[in-house]
This record gives structure tokens, sequence and C-alpha cells, in this order.
């Protein structure tokens, strides 16, 4: 039985981790064709981002985070984007695909309600920083070493970057960095199942 167990792991892991590098990379050439598809246009796409209190805003919950200002907006979303979700997917992609929408959800919804009137926010920032914390504490939940110790590593590398969830620099939507973070730890706390982290313990001992 354990053997047939250990086959079948190791069968299943190498298929995990390509598919979680497919959508990860499928979802990153997805900015760019949208940012491609904007430019083109006239920039008209960035007018679907989220509209604060109003109807039309809710749309862009949903829009917000494939859409950028520019291609320096882009490129400073791409390389994180392209290696938190590929690290939330591997452990999971089921798993990984409900704490994005959870991230996406929550993170927009918090613009929606708290940015400042006549704003439009757009940006994977939203969901950079939802990642991030749900990659950083998701350990804590599930009571996992290597997801602690993943989480210890990302703090060290990107934790600076959290300040981004203060209030600051002009034109920069704090709200969306705060919002996202809230999401990711909300995530955590929901998909972690310490019975599951301990019954992976056991199996891989």
């Amino acid at each position: 039985m354990d053997g047939v167990s250990l086959q079948q792991r190791d069968i299943d892991r190498p298929s995990v981790w390509v598919a979680a590098a497919v959508q990860s990379v499928g979802f990153v050439a997805l900015l760019w064709v949208l940012e491609i598809v904007d430019v083109a246009s006239g920039n008209s796409l960035d007018e679907l981002g989220i509209r604060p209190r109003s109807d039309e805003g809710l749309v862009g919950v949903l829009l917000a985070p494939v859409l950028h200002y520019g291609w320096g907006h882009l490129i400073s979303n791409s390389v994180p984007a392209l290696i938190l979700l590929f690290l939330v997917l591997v452990s999971g992609i089921g798993r990984g695909l409900a704490a994005t929408a959870i991230i996406w959800l929550v993170g927009g919804l918090g613009v929606w309600l708290t940015a400042p009137a006549n704003s439009v926010t757009i940006g994977t920032s939203i969901l950079i920083f939802g990642w991030l914390v749900y990659l950083m504490i998701r350990g804590i939940w599930s009571r996992s070493a290597g997801e602690i110790i993943l989480g210890m590593v990302l703090f060290f590398l990107y934790g600076g970057l959290l300040l981004g969830v203060l209030p600051g620099q002009p034109g920069i939507s704090w709200q969306g960095h705060l919002f996202g973070a809230i999401g990711g730890g909300l995530a955590a706390a929901l998909l972690s199942d310490p019975r599951r982290a301990r019954s992976r313990d056991r199996y891989v001992v």
C-alpha cells in the first residue's frame, strides 16, 4: 500500500509542477496580451478598473487585477506575479486557485469600498500582495514545516514590500495592497488543514 502511494506521489508531483508552471506563465502572458490590446485601443481598457462605490465599478473588481497603466507598470508586476503564483499553485492547483479567488474578491471589494472617489484602480499588485501574505503565513495554520520555512524565506526576501499597505506614494493604491494582503491572510486561514499537513508529514516519513 505504501509502495503504491509512494509511486503514485512520484508520478503526480512532476505533473503538478508542470501544471503550476504552465498556468503561471499563461496568466502573465494574458497580462501582456491585454496590455497590447489596451495600447492598440488607445488605452480604453484602463477605464475598466475599480470605480469606488459605483455599480459599474463592480465590473472592475473582476478586471482590475489583469489590467495595467502602461508597460512600466506591467513589467514591474510580471516577475513577482510569475514567481508567487507558481509557488501558490505548486502545493496544489485547486487550493492555489481557491486562494487566488479569495484574494481577488477581497482585494477588489476592499478597494471598491475604500478607494478615493473619482479614482480608477487597476493592477496585479492586488494579487501579488495577497499571494505573498498567503505564502508567508499559511504554514502557521497548516503546521507544515516546509510551508513555514518557505514563508520565512519569502519574508526575508520580500517582507519590505509589505510597507506598501501603508498610505504613502501618490498614485499608488495602498488600499489594493492592504486588502489584497488581507485576502491572502484570510485564504491562508480558510484553506489550510492541519490534519492534512500532519497526514502528509507522516506519509513523507
